[in-house]
């Protein structure tokens, strides 16, 4: 995944061909000497604000994004309330309050052992979790950030296998939920796990990942996969519950948030 804008904005200077056919061969030449130069300052006006992991503004990007576990504030990682516009089923809106948030730790405790073995390349540098519930405190997810010690390439690798082995997809490869005593996810445990998504970063050194389940406790003999809980059709109990949706429109805006911190860490003064 691109460490760049956030879905729905447009991210690339796309230049307007110039010219008109049947012009002379010199206005021709000339046509295709400015197209040519507009092609190539999009390419640079797009890898400045993706941020090419390879170039100087890419690593500034990616040390930035890795550094904020200790230097932004948990209210801006996991805001107290996140507002899912267009994030629920059939485009129905969304609001998550926030009910929990962990203390800042290792990962040992905080994965299944296959996931943290598939995990292991980028190594861990510190996880942070909060949980949320939704307005009718029906649900309750987590969602987290684990902050790896890799570098780019290693990102990549990761991601790379993740996508070929579909290994996001995978009931035991599941994150475990954050289940805060005296709160609606007091009863959020490893078997009530419903619905969840898990996302590499390939040039910020985060893996971003949600799980999503009811807050009455009840268990979930199938567990499945945010996208196929949010396919069109999809009749299994998450999928009419909304529970993929409240996984991946959580994780979504979570990711944004960090996004947007990362800017502002490497913005430079005027």
């Amino acid at each position: 995944m691109s460490f760049g804008e956030p879905e729905g904005y447009d991210a690339h200077a796309r230049p307007r061909p110039l010219g008109r056919r049947g012009r002379s061969q010199a206005v021709a030449a000339a046509v295709c000497l400015v197209l040519g130069l507009g092609l190539l300052g999009g390419a640079v006006t797009g890898s400045w604000l993706v941020g090419d992991p390879g170039g100087t503004e890419g690593r500034g990007t990616f040390a930035a994004a890795g550094g904020l576990w200790h230097s932004v504030p948990v209210d801006r990682l996991f805001p107290p309330t996140v507002a899912g516009q267009g994030a629920g089923p059939g485009g129905a809106d969304r609001t998550w309050t926030r009910i929990a948030v962990a203390p800042d730790s290792g990962c040992q405790e905080a994965f299944d052992p296959l996931l943290r073995k598939a995990l292991a390349p980028v190594g861990c540098r510190r996880l942070l979790r909060a949980t949320y519930t939704d307005a009718t405190q029906s649900h309750v997810t987590t969602v987290g950030l684990l902050f790896t010690k890799a570098d780019a390439a290693a990102m990549t690798s990761l991601a790379s296998r993740f996508d070929k082995e579909r290994l996001d997809r995978r009931g035991d490869l599941m994150p475990l939920p954050y289940a805060a005593p005296d709160t609606a996810a007091a009863r959020f445990g490893a078997g009530q796990r419903a619905s969840w998504t898990v996302s590499v970063l390939t040039d910020a050194p985060v893996v971003v990942y949600a799980v999503s389940g009811w807050a009455d406790g009840r268990t979930v003999d199938e567990p499945q996969p945010a996208e196929d809980a949010m396919a069109t059709g999809a009749t299994t109990a998450p999928a009419q519950a909304g529970l993929g949706h409240e996984a991946q429109g959580l994780a979504d805006r979570v990711e944004r948030a960090l996004r947007k911190n990362v800017r502002s860490a490497t913005e430079q003064p005027s």
